[in-house]
């Protein structure tokens, strides 16, 4: 038998042609990387939310009325607003509702807080367990919620995408990291809240935002907190 001289370019042809056989049927099998959204910091201010029996007392109507987008994607500040007030008659005008109605519900910054005489827990939204009340006033008529007056703990809302970027999942705690002139900052324990189709965005209140000068920032970044495994001795 007389052997066959290959050329060096049916050499490169053969070995292609079996490294395209060998994996075209586990690129088939490959999901493409969901696309992930840019971290966005927002300042979350004052807001109250609403049931749609408060939002029949407050403003004599069904439901609220939209007045521009959030940035999640089907929220949005509503036109409607209350008046909040504390004990001995302290009081925050104008204290706007976002949509679309949920439970009621008052989030306060610290010094909003403390203007009000309102001792606010730090939670998250939706937990209303040991919570004080107000009394919020609206055109139409005036509802005392027993419960519900908050200071929302800071966190960041994250996809399935994120989740995965970022290996935590929904009520983990990360760090975030915040460059800004004069300022740069490490704020701890931002429990992350997970949720389909939601973007990537980390909510601090006012005192925050302005504590690190949010608005001079240069670069934001998410962290993962390290686990210590160290032992006492």
């Amino acid at each position: 038998m007389t052997a066959t001289k290959l050329s060096r370019t049916d050499v490169e042809r053969v070995v292609r042609d079996v490294v395209l056989k060998r994996f075209s049927g586990m690129a088939s099998q490959l999901k493409p990387a969901a696309p992930r959204n840019p971290l966005i910091v927002n300042i979350s201010a004052r807001h109250v939310h609403l049931n749609h029996e408060h939002v029949k007392i407050l403003f004599g109507k069904d439901d609220l009325t939209p007045m521009k987008a959030l940035y999640q994607d089907g929220f949005y500040a509503a036109e409607e607003t209350v008046a909040v007030f504390g004990p001995r008659l302290r009081m925050i005008p104008n204290v706007r509702v976002l949509g679309p109605c949920r439970e009621s519900q008052v989030e306060l910054a610290f010094t909003d807080a403390i203007s009000l005489g309102i001792d606010t827990p730090v939670r998250i939204s939706g937990d209303h367990h040991d919570t004080p009340g107000c009394v919020l006033v609206g055109p139409k008529g005036v509802v005392e919620l027993k419960k519900g007056v908050i200071r929302a703990m800071r966190h960041v809302h994250m996809g399935p995408a994120d989740l995965e970027f970022y290996e935590v999942k929904n009520g983990d705690r990360m760090h975030l990291r915040i460059e800004s002139e004069g300022c740069t900052t490490v704020l701890e324990d931002l429990a992350v809240r997970a949720g389909e189709n939601i973007k990537l965005e980390v909510h601090l209140d006012t005192d925050e935002g302005n504590a690190i000068n949010l608005e001079a920032a240069t670069k934001v970044e998410l962290i993962k907190p390290h686990v210590c495994a160290c032992s006492s001795h």
